[in-house]
């Protein structure tokens, strides 16, 4: 499985030359690959993307608003994503149901309720491509179910909005907002996920000194034994799943890792 993080800026006004467009994943198996999310960033961009399947995590504008004249391909969402996108000339749509795993060009796509957004429900996928296993998110509060998430997961992409403070509100006593690196980080710990990676940027990213950022996340994923980084637009990794192999006598075996071209703290710093 290889993937590409198309954008990584979360909903706000500040860029940079590493975080330029709306959070977006693509995600690739076998020559065929799916594209996570379409923010408003995207819309004057799928032309030239020539997606041939888009999934929704909800519908909020920095997830969807790229959708808003239509899709060239078919769009994959929940039911309450769709609610919130009747108006849009979206022809070929497929609702995903919770925790119903679906074939998408290649790989399977499990979407898990998170707690996010009180107006726009929101999923994080489970995406499998062979024996390679990651979690995509990256907008949440919480989980519910996080140990059926992130079990056997190799790689967590996760929310970028904050590095160590909440960012949650509550209304009739629900949260909403979005959880920081450090708090997703010890749900990896926790689930014996071993790489994290955070999209969707938050100010405190985008606008800090790159390559200090860096140093921050990984420095916090150290202390809790889980590689960490943040990602930048443009950034390809590729992730392999546990082999099942015969140990020779003797061996303790190879285990098994996720691989990566550039890394973000090679590309921050060389660049």
């Amino acid at each position: 499985m290889r993937l590409r993080f198309l954008g990584t800026r979360g909903n706000i006004d500040a860029r940079s030359w590493l975080h330029r467009l709306h959070a977006s994943l693509g995600v690739a198996y076998r020559g065929r690959w799916v594209m996570i999310d379409c923010g408003a960033d995207w819309r004057d961009r799928l032309a030239a993307l020539r997606p041939r399947a888009i999934v929704i995590t909800h519908a909020h504008p920095d997830h969807a608003a790229g959708l808003s004249a239509g899709a060239p391909c078919p769009v994959y969402a929940t039911e309450e994503t769709w609610a919130a996108l009747r108006r849009w000339p979206i022809e070929h749509r497929v609702v995903i149901r919770p925790r119903e795993p679906i074939r998408i060009r290649g790989l399977t796509f499990e979407a898990f309720p998170v707690v996010h957004s009180i107006r726009a429900p929101a999923v994080g996928y489970r995406i499998t491509g062979g024996l390679a296993a990651i979690f995509y998110v990256p907008d949440l509060v919480s989980i519910p179910d996080v140990r059926a998430a992130l079990g056997g997961v190799r790689l967590y992409v996760g929310d970028g909005a904050s590095l160590v403070r909440p960012v949650i509100r509550w209304r009739d006593g629900v949260p909403f907002g979005h959880s920081p690196i450090r708090t997703q980080l010890r749900w990896c710990a926790e689930a014996g996920v071993p790489r994290a990676i955070f999209s969707h940027c938050g100010t405190g990213i985008v606008t800090a000194e790159p390559s200090e950022v860096e140093d921050r996340v990984r420095s916090m994923g150290r202390e809790l034994g889980v590689e960490a980084s943040v990602a930048y637009d443009g950034l390809e990794l590729g992730v392999r799943g546990a082999r099942r192999r015969r140990a020779r006598p003797g061996s303790a075996g190879r285990r098994p890792c996720v691989g990566s071209e550039r890394t973000a703290g090679s590309a921050r710093k060389g660049r």
